[in-house]
C-alpha cells in the first residue's frame, strides 16, 4: 500500500508527498505548489519527508523538467552529498577518549572558511595543498578554464585549494559505529566556493532571461534557462563540472580522514573497496513516465532499484546506509537527511548550550554556541522520516556517530 499523499495543485501538476507523520510546513507547501505551476514540469513533483523551505525550490523536492532548468532550484551547493566507507576497525578498538581522533581529522581537513594554501612566500608556515588534492585539481582544471572562457564572472578565486575541504553550515565528518560494531567514516560536503559562484552567476542569468521574455513569476527565483538558449548549454557544462568537483572533493576528504585516523594511534585497519558516494543536490538526465527529463533533486538522493545511498540524521542521532526500491512515483528518490524542523535563527534562539551538550552527550564534537543552529533539536526526528519513506528504501546499516567534526 502506498504511503504518500497526492496533493492537487490548481493550475499546475500534482504533488506526491511522503510526509506521513512528519512536518510539512505551510511555507514549504506553498513553495512546492508554486514550482508545480511552472509550464515545463513533467507529470508531478515528488516531496520527500525531510521537506523544508529553501531558496528557489523546497529542500526535499524532486523536480522533473522538460527543456528547461531552474538554477536557483538546484542552488549554490551544486553536487552536495555524502560519502561513507566501512573499516575493519571494531567499536572496541576505539579509545574511550576520542579527542585525539577528532583533532587529527581537523588537522588534515580544513573546515569552515579554511582551505589549503598555494605554495608562496606569503603563506610561509601555513599548510600547502596535499598531493592528493593537487592531483585531483589537475584533472578538473582544464574543464573549469573552458567554462570561464565565455563566462568569467562564474569564477571563484580559490577552487584549487578548496579541493579536500569541508566548508561550514551542516557539512560534517563523522566516525560512526554500525549495528554490528563496525567502524565507519562518513562525511557531507559539496562543491565549495566554485559551485557557489556558478550557482549565483547562472541564477542571475536566468533572472535576466525571464525579464527579457516578460514572464511574470510567483517567485523570481523560479526563473529558468530553456534548452536552446546559449546560457543553457553553458550552465549544463558548469553543472556537470561542479558535480564532479563535489564528488572528488568528498573522495579526497575521505582519504585524508582515513589517514588522520591511522595517525591517531588506532590499530591497523583496512577499508571496504565499495565506498558509497552520492549527490543529494544535483541535476541528472533521466527517463521517467515516458519522457527524457532533467531531474533536479533538491535535497534528495537517487534510490533506483538496488542503488546504495546515505541518509544522515542530526549530529546527535542515527544515520542510515540504504538501498533503493526504485519507486516510480518518487522518481526513484528518497530523502537526503532528517531535514530541518526550524530555521537556524529559531534554533539559536530556542536552544541553550546546556541543551546542545545534553543532546550530543557521548559524541566527541564541538559544544560551543556557534554550532547551536546545528543542534539535534533543530532537525526532524530521523526515525519518523525513515518510517515515512519505507516504500522508497530498505535500511542496510544503521550508524551512530561517536566523533563529529563540524565546519
Amino acid at each position: 500500500m502506498s504511503t504518500h499523499q497526492l496533493i492537487p495543485v490548481e493550475g499546475g501538476v500534482p504533488v506526491r508527498a511522503w510526509v506521513d507523520g512528519v512536518l510539512f510546513e505551510d511555507g514549504a507547501r506553498l513553495q512546492v505548489e508554486r514550482t508545480a505551476r511552472l509550464p515545463f514540469i513533467h507529470d508531478h513533483i515528488a516531496v520527500m519527508p525531510d521537506v523544508h523551505f529553501g531558496r528557489g525550490a523546497t529542500v526535499g523536492s524532486v523536480i522533473p523538467t522538460v527543456g528547461a532548468i531552474v538554477p536557483a532550484a538546484v542552488g549554490v551547493d551544486i553536487g552536495c552529498g555524502m560519502a561513507a566507507v566501512r573499516t575493519s576497525l571494531r567499536a572496541e578498538h576505539l579509545p574511550d577518549d576520542l579527542r585525539k581522533v577528532r583533532s587529527e581529522i581537523e588537522s588534515v581537513v580544513p573546515v569552515g572558511r579554511g582551505d589549503h594554501e598555494r605554495p608562496s612566500a606569503s603563506h610561509k608556515g601555513r599548510p600547502e595543498a596535499p598531493e592528493l588534492a593537487v592531483d585531483a585539481w589537475a584533472n578538473l582544471n582544464d574543464r573549469y578554464r573552458a567554462i570561464l572562457r565565455d563566462h568569467p564572472r562564474a569564477s571563484h578565486p580559490r577552487p584549487d585549494v578548496q579541493v579536500g575541504t569541508l566548508g561550514g553550515g551542516n557539512h560534517f565528518i563523522e566516525v560512526c559505529i554500525d549495528e554490528a560494531g563496525a567502524v565507519w567514516v562518513m562525511l557531507h560536503s559539496g562543491s565549495r566556493g566554485a559551485g557557489n559562484a556558478i550557482g549565483q552567476y547562472f541564477t542571475e542569468l536566468a533572472h535576466r532571461r525571464i525579464a527579457e521574455k516578460g514572464v511574470e513569476l510567483e517567485d523570481r527565483d523560479l526563473a529558468w534557462l530553456e534548452e536552446g538558449y546559449p546560457a543553457f548549454a553553458a550552465y549544463w557544462q558548469a553543472l556537470e563540472w561542479a558535480q564532479d568537483y563535489a564528488r572528488v572533493n568528498r573522495e579526497v576528504m575521505l582519504a585524508h580522514t582515513l589517514k588522520a585516523i591511522r595517525k591517531a594511534g588506532l590499530p591497523r585497519f583496512t577499508v571496504d573497496e565499495a565506498a558509497v558516494n552520492c549527490h543529494h543536490n544535483y541535476v541528472a538526465r533521466e527517463r521517467h513516465y515516458g519522457l527524457d527529463v532533467f531531474l533536479t533533486r533538491k535535497g534528495a538522493v537517487r534510490a533506483g532499484l538496488g542503488d546504495l545511498g546515505i541518509i544522515p540524521g542530526s549530529m546527535g542521532a542515527k544515520s542510515f546506509i540504504v538501498r533503493g526500491k526504485g519507486c516510480a512515483e518518487s522518481f526513484q528518490s528518497c530523502s537526503h537527511g532528517a531535514g530541518r524542523a526550524m530555521s537556524r535563527g529559531d534554533a539559536t534562539r530556542k536552544f541553550t548550550l546546556a541543551d546542545h551538550r545534553a543532546a550530543t552527550e557521548g559524541v566527541e564534537c564541538r559544544k560551543d554556541k556557534d554550532v547551536i543552529d546545528e543542534t539535534p533539536g533543530a532537525y526532524k526526528d530521523i526515525d519518523a522520516v525513515m518510517a515515512a519513506q519505507s516504500e522508497l528504501v530498505d535500511v542496510v546499516h544503521t550508524l551512530k556517530q561517536v566523533v563529529c567534526v563540524k565546519g
